[in-house]
């Protein structure tokens, strides 16, 4: 063993220093194992003390003890006492010379379950850290912890033969119902004379404060005084948003629902004034009598176009719209508002012109609309002017740019109207998103002329509430599509960590340039993938729901102030979002744990947090200070957990229940710990798509690398979506 870590040192680049070094820790495991007790770790001092290798060191330390002891690995546990405080006082020293009494925790964790793990347990072994127990399965025992245990590794035995082996963190007495609830979740409960009574009462009494569930609720009011007595205002929970009508076949309540709130689409944004001069660019030379305005909504629009007209009824379904418009045009003496269903009352005849704008997709189907149609024809004077302002939507042409709505847009208004007896296209104003049609109903000796098109840019800023409906470039892949005809087992969930065009080139792997980013985004809003939460995966898999049509769970790790400033607006620009999980220790501050490789990155701070909370971002624990959970004693990895989904509520306000460990580093003691500290959903070493199988505790992710292209990232959501 020690031969091949040499080996394997030299072929790794180690230095001469290294490989002897561990020889070194061979021969002092070695003299640990014959029974010296004195070791001296200086010779040791040039070993990695690096995670990776953790697992190395402790084999090399079997290697020697087995040398040492004359034993074998099987019968190594049942002489700790001869050789373990010896061997635990190398391995402290380990720490003390790397100056990382973490690294050393590692590595007594790992070599402690090497040995159990070859142990029968005949007999209860205490060594360090960890107590090695059997358990009646069927009829457990109170196990009192003896001073400097936290953490248990037992089989569970029913008829003399291992049911299933346990390992998991202890902070305290672990009671019998403590086993029973354990023993449950982890033996088929088809098992005869399997322990089934009722668990006592005493969790309505409260746990006892020594048993670990009585630790627990200690740290955990710990945590919620150091939360409570933090500085940082607390988030309101989050308020529900009312939902609209979905039933539009009662089309007023419909819009009231809509007008529910003020200006639900921004009328006042540069996007939407911008459409609003372009409307009134195509109006019609000459003098306009009398002017309808169907759907005025609030009146925005009605203000600026009573100027250009002699006379104008503004109307709308929404007596609520209506009442906001009469008052916001109170001063237009020549506008006289009414409530009006134009699909179904009588519209006012002789019409100059009639303005109708963003409305006609809310109609029922084409036939409809051409019925309707019909009717503006009829309610215009000879030489009357209809302007339709619309947006383009996919639904029409799904390789343009559009909106991704559920109805008809632009381009078939345009065509429907063109088709209507009397209706003749005059002039026509398209952008990328939208077009603005003068028709004109004809008169008996009209001559109709060509069409005057003008195709112009859109200048004005989009504002986010628009942007998210948008597909540039048109969709190989409608969400509505998918979501009917497209079931799947399995679901990628991306990992990410920084997105910035700069950084440490030590680091690149882990940094993507916003550009590379809202590519991959735009390429999954453009094949019909929607963004989930894990929460809703999580519910997915208890439920062994099938996937319908293509989800994808997007997150973070680190929390980085450059998410918010780059990849945040990119995800909300194609209507998806995130889960970002923090270090809550060091929000506000920079990532240390990067400062080997350069200049760290700034973190986000809890006033970022809540606002994009607010927006929609998702936030889970990244623990508490990014330490890696491996070389955290069980009670300090607790009150991490317990501490950090704490302050994430604090700030977001609605309940957090998933978390990420650090460099994607796990034991076997975290998935039961979380648990017990609230969450439900957990991301650790795992590579690959989740599925219905999954552990929601210990689910799997895909890292997305800075330094591929973006056709490997293409292949590898494919090779996810490939496999139903």
């Amino acid at each position: 063993m020690a031969h091949n870590s040499l080996v394997s040192s030299s072929a790794n680049g180690g230095t001469a220093a290294e490989a002897l070094a561990w020889l070194a820790l061979r021969n002092a495991a070695s003299d640990c194992g014959s029974g010296l007790r004195s070791i001296d770790t200086q010779p040791l001092r040039a070993l990695p003390a690096g995670r990776k290798w953790a697992g190395e060191i402790a084999r090399v330390i079997v290697d020697g003890l087995v040398a040492g002891s004359l034993s074998a690995p099987a019968q190594l546990a049942a002489g700790w006492d001869r050789f373990g405080g010896a061997i635990t006082e190398l391995i402290v020293g380990l720490g003390k010379i790397w100056d990382n009494p973490a690294a050393a925790r590692r590595i007594q964790y790992q070599l402690e379950q090497m040995l159990l793990d070859a142990d029968d347990l005949a007999v209860p072994r205490r060594l360090a850290r960890t107590l090695g127990i059997r358990v009646d399965a069927r009829n457990p025992a109170a196990t009192e912890l003896p001073e400097g245990i936290d953490q248990i590794y037992a089989h569970l035995m029913m008829d003399g033969r291992i049911e299933a082996i346990v390992q998991f963190g202890v902070l305290g007495t672990v009671t019998r119902d403590h086993w029973i609830e354990l023993i449950r979740n982890v033996v088929p409960a088809e098992r005869p004379g399997l322990a089934a009574e009722a668990l006592s009462t005493s969790a309505e009494r409260g746990p006892d404060p020594d048993s670990h569930f009585g630790k627990l609720a200690q740290l955990a009011a710990q945590a919620r005084e150091l939360v409570r007595s933090s500085a940082e205002p607390a988030q309101p929970p989050a308020t529900p948003r009312r939902g609209r009508i979905a039933d539009r076949n009662d089309r007023t309540a419909f819009w009231n629902s809509y007008f529910a709130t003020e200006d639900p689409w921004k009328y006042g944004s540069l996007y939407e004034q911008e459409k609003y001069q372009r409307q009134l660019e195509i109006l019609p030379t000459g003098p306009i009598g009398r002017a309808l305005e169907l759907a005025c909504a609030e009146g925005h629009f009605t203000r600026q176009l009573a100027p250009r007209v002699g006379h104008l009824t503004a109307t709308d379904i929404s007596a609520i719209a209506i009442e906001r418009a009469r008052a916001r045009c109170s001063d237009q003496p020549n506008v006289e508002f009414g409530v009006l269903d134009f699909a179904a009352d009588t519209l006012p005849d002789e019409m100059d012109l009639i303005f109708c704008s963003e409305v006609l997709y809310y109609l029922d189907d084409l036939a409809e609309l051409r019925r309707i149609a019909k009717k503006f024809a009829a309610a215009l004077a000879p030489g009357g002017s209809f302007i339709s302002a619309h947006a383009f939507v996919l639904r029409d042409n799904v390789e343009k740019t559009g909106f991704d709505w559920n109805t008809f847009g632009a381009q078939a208004i345009s065509e429907t109207l063109a088709a209507t007896e009397g209706l003749v296209l005059e002039q026509s104003i398209q952008t990328e998103l939208y077009r603005i049609d003068r028709f004109r109903r004809l008169s008996p000796d009209d001559v109709v002329t060509e069409p005057v098109i003008d195709h112009v840019p859109i200048r004005a800023p989009i504002e986010i509430g628009v942007a998210r409906n948008i597909v540039w470039g048109g969709a190989r892949a409608l969400r509505r599509d998918v979501a009917r005809s497209e079931q799947r087992q399995r679901i990628p969930v991306l990992m990410y960590h920084g997105v910035a065009d700069e950084g440490p080139a030590a680091l690149a792997r882990f940094r993507l340039a916003p550009a590379a980013f809202a590519s991959q985004m735009a390429w999954l809003r453009a094949n019909g993938f929607h963004a989930i939460g894990s929460e809703q995966l999580e519910g997915f898999i208890a439920n062994r729901q099938p996937f319908a049509g293509r989800p994808v769970v997007i997150t973070f790790d680190d929390g980085f102030q450059n998410f918010a400033d780059h990849a945040w607006p990119i995800l909300r620009a194609n209507d998806l979002t995130a889960e970002v999980f923090l270090v809550t220790d060091l929000v506000g501050e920079t990532a240390g744990w990067d400062a080997y490789s350069g200049p760290p990155a700034q973190l986000m701070g809890a006033g970022t947090v809540r606002r994009l909370a607010a927006e929609g971002a998702f936030f889970g624990s990244h623990m508490a200070t990014h330490r890696a959970i491996d070389g955290l004693s069980s009670a300090d990895l607790a009150a991490e957990l317990l501490r950090s989904r704490m302050f994430i509520e604090r700030w977001t306000g609605r309940p957090s229940t998933a978390f990420a460990a650090p460099f994607s580093v796990t034991d076997r003691r975290l998935g039961r710990l979380a648990r017990e500290c609230g969450y439900r959903v957990g991301f650790g070493r795992k590579h690959g798509p989740a599925d219905l199988d999954s552990n929601p505790i210990d689910l799997p992710r895909i890292e997305i690398r800075g330094d591929r292209s973006l056709d490997d990232f293409v292949a590898t959501v494919e090779a996810v979506l490939d496999e139903r």
